[in-house]
């Protein structure tokens, strides 16, 4: 097998395995429905990763490389307001969590809570990557500040660190109750602490 078809294969691996862990969650998945999935021999998912726990590492990390150029490209919009920037960071956001449809799910959101206390790497790897998208956050405050749009009294990182811990309890309820209500109140929220 050459180098490209290795890649090909394990990143046949991780797409079957993200659709069915935003599915049933990172326990619930087995190695076996992960290979039938992917359409890859039984027994060889240790040629491509040393254990469940180093794929969900892996997993991870693509999972934010991918989301943080997303965020990226968004805030990447000069001719917008840093606030109108993060208005539709939210929407965006609002979008995706409003919906009990599985595939749409933030990967943060889903895993979040069940690996924590599973894998201290799995748990480090979540750290880093909302550490990340916070900064992105508070990077973009700091430029709405900058051009008027955002009051000058917001701290950047404390706003940010706020905004992103509410959506993500507001996203996690959404899951629970199977309703909108707490992602439309986390918007409400979100105009509130935002507006000049």
């Amino acid at each position: 097998m050459t180098r490209s078809e290795h890649q090909e294969t394990r990143e046949t691996i991780l797409n079957a395995g993200e659709q069915l862990i935003l599915s049933k969650g990172f326990s619930a998945v087995g190695l076996a429905q992960i290979l039938t999935q992917a359409n890859v021999p039984k027994g060889s998912f240790y040629h491509y990763f040393r254990s469940k726990e180093q794929f969900g590492v892996e997993l991870l990390k693509r999972y934010f490389d991918s989301y943080n150029q997303l965020i990226l490209a968004l805030f990447d919009q000069p001719e917008k307001t840093g606030k109108q920037l993060l208005m539709e960071y939210w929407q965006r956001w609002f979008e995706n969590q409003a919906t009990i449809c599985c595939d749409k799910q933030c990967m943060a959101v889903k895993l979040s809570a069940e690996v924590s206390d599973l894998s201290d790497d799995m748990r480090l790897i979540l750290k880093s990557g909302i550490d990340s998208i916070i900064q992105k956050i508070a990077t973009c405050i700091e430029q709405g500040i900058n051009d008027g749009s955002l009051s000058a009294e917001l701290e950047p990182h404390h706003t940010a660190f706020t905004l992103y811990q509410q959506w993500m309890g507001a996203s996690l309820i959404t899951k629970v109750r199977r309703d909108e209500s707490a992602i439309t109140n986390a918007m409400a929220l979100t105009e509130r602490i935002l507006a000049k």
